[in-house]
Order: structure tokens, then sequence, then C-alpha cells
């Protein structure tokens, strides 16, 4: 099941320009889970992405202002510092900063009020986080 994962139709009908663009980029991740923060890690890393992890929004925050990234991703539900606060206090530095939510709360959160330019609903596929990946920053 993993292989279809990583290997499904979908990335292999994908231009290899659009995926090329879309390799090697500077992430924030925040993610309080240790083994899904781990695995996130990892299917980025598939694409050369370079992943800076944080295990929860004010250690995010804290990062995000000593560097800068071309994507912000972050958990919604965790310690200290919720994804939406996290994602309204880098907005107000950065304004055009593009940031993905991912959450199982998807419905229950909804796009108003929410900071964030796009939700991912977990549990997602390796091909869905890139979809996300590319209309954030395409």
């Amino acid at each position: 099941m993993q292989a279809s994962a990583l290997n499904g139709p979908a990335i292999a009908a994908e231009p290899a320009l659009k995926w090329s663009i879309l390799r090697g980029k500077r992430i924030l991740l925040a993610e309080d889970q240790d083994s899904v923060r781990e695995a996130i890690g990892l299917l980025l890393s598939l694409d050369e992405h370079t992943v800076v992890e944080a295990t929860n929004g004010v250690e995010a925050l804290e990062v995000f202002r000593k560097d800068q990234f071309d994507l912000v991703i972050t958990d919604f539900e965790m310690p200290k510092m919720k994804g939406n606060e996290l994602a309204a206090r880098i907005k107000q530095r950065s304004p055009t900063q593009p940031i993905l939510m991912i959450t199982a709360y998807a419905e229950k959160l909804g796009n108003s009020g929410n900071p964030v330019d796009a939700i991912l609903d977990k549990p997602f596929q390796l091909e869905d986080l890139r979809q996300a990946i590319a209309r954030l920053l395409s």
C-alpha cells in the first residue's frame, strides 16, 4: 500500500518540470506528535525539501522569527499555541507567507476566520501533500 501512495499514477502523469520547480523548498513544520512530524518530514524529504521541525506553536514562531521559509506547515491542535494562532501571528509579521494547516478537524474549522492559505485533512497521502504544496507555491 505504501508503494502506491508513493508511486501513484497522478505523480507519474505530472510534468517533470513542475515537480522539479517544487523541490528543494525550505519548510517549517509544526507538529506536536513525534511520529506524525517524523512521517511528514520523511515525505517532504522525498522531494528534497529542507525541513525545520518544531514541536509546538511557540517553538515554531520562535524559529520563524529567526529564519525564512518558502512554506509553513502547521497542525491545528498543539500545546502552548494552536495552529490557527500560530498562523495569525506569522501573517501579522509576513502577510504573504504561505501556510498549510494539516488537521483531523478540517470540517469543524472551515475557512472562516482561519488565517491559513489551505487546509489538508488528516490522514492524507503523499500526492495530497504534493498537490497542496503545488497550489500554494505555484
